[in-house]
């Protein structure tokens, strides 16, 4: 136990620094990795929203799902699985991508936001915890999607075979795939091909190692007082810290953070909806790129619903901006927290037939 620990906390410490130097090598400030921002720009890039801003196959997101393709297939962990209210999942992972957009950035940005300074994550991760607090009171309560069931080994490589694909549409750059320009945005600023991949193949492979998630990390803490995935997200915090401090990137304050809003209500809002709907799928959205990875298709269409409730942020003006969130914006949020939370009762006190 005390091995596994110190390996966690080991790959999270390297997870930080990789992070931070991304942002070195080209990612835009505090954004090394973002689950919901890099799948925003996937989707932009595959004209699902036509956000010029945001518009990049993000390798990182491919290097993710290969990294624990391939380390879960080596360790025999590959297991082809699904069938636990995929609609449901599909819901569930589209409305977190509201909140994440209304937050702009996913748990785990919202750890690199800290670390560079940004003081508006602090609203941001206690909306977190408050989502994660009721999704657990539902989860003590009998909350269920029911079990999965064993599939063929194509259904479980399929998601991983896409992200080969949108590889090649990267590197072949072919006409039907939109790309930002150099200055026109969060899209336009990224590390190399090359770099960004392997560090999500690294990511990926660690993450699928430690079972690294940022939610199961908190809900162990509550429920069990387990400390051991928590204390791996505090360890990509503390070097993320460390290396900005060094890289010069480390800004401490409320105004003028990259990529990022003052707005703290809203900021706690909208990652109260994404706490409380991780909490219900059973993992961020790190963690369901690495279980996609492991051949959970489930998760793969939890991503999926991901990236159509990014495209829907940014074709119908749900998604905040440096300028703070929208109206119709806050209206998504307060829609997806009632939905979420009927979804959870459904899923807690209906008697089954």
């Amino acid at each position: 136990m005390k091995n596994e620990k110190t390996t966690i906390i080991l790959a999270g410490g390297l997870i930080g620094i990789i992070a931070a130097l991304l942002v070195f090598f080209g990612n835009p400030a505090n954004m090394g990795f973002c689950i919901a921002c890099f799948l925003r720009d996937t989707s932009g890039a595959l004209g699902l929203h036509t956000a010029a801003a945001v518009q990049y196959i993000r390798p990182e997101i491919i290097g993710l799902v290969l990294g624990s393709f391939l380390i879960a297939s080596l360790n025999k962990e590959f297991l082809p699985r699904g069938g636990s209210a995929p609609m449901t999942r599909f819901i569930l992972g589209f409305l977190v991508m509201i909140g994440c957009l209304m937050f702009l950035g996913c748990p785990f940005r919202m750890i690199l936001r800290l670390a560079g300074g940004d003081l508006n994550a602090i609203f941001g991760f206690l909306g977190f915890f408050a989502g994660i607090g009721v999704g657990i009171f539902f989860l003590n309560k009998g909350y269920t999607l029911k079990r999965t069931y064993k599939l063929q080994v194509l259904e479980g490589t399929t998601f991983p075979v896409i992200q080969v694909v949108l590889l090649v549409f990267l590197v072949a750059a072919p006409a039907f795939i939109y790309f930002s320009a150099a200055d026109a945005g969060p899209g336009g600023k990224h590390a190399p091909v090359i770099i960004s991949l392997a560090a999500g193949l690294i990511v990926g492979a660690l993450a699928q190692k430690t079972r690294l998630c940022m939610v199961g990390g908190l809900r162990d803490a509550v429920l069990f007082r387990e400390w051991k995935l928590l204390a791996g997200f505090l360890a990509v915090g503390v070097s993320a810290f460390i290396a900005n401090l060094i890289l010069g990137y480390f800004k401490m304050g409320f105004a003028e953070q990259p990529v990022a809003h003052v707005d703290g209500l809203w900021n706690f809002l909208g990652m109260m909806l994404a706490g409380f709907g991780c909490v219900l799928l059973g993992g961020c959205p790190l963690r369901q790129l690495v279980l996609a990875g492991e051949g959970n298709t489930d998760s793969a269409i939890t991503v999926i619903g991901m990236m159509v409730g990014a495209a829907f942020c940014h074709n119908f003006g749900l998604a905040s901006s440096g300028k703070g969130p929208t109206p119709n914006g806050q209206i998504a949020v307060i829609i997806g927290l009632v939905v979420v939370t009927v979804i959870a009762c459904i899923n807690t006190f209906k008697k089954s037939e």
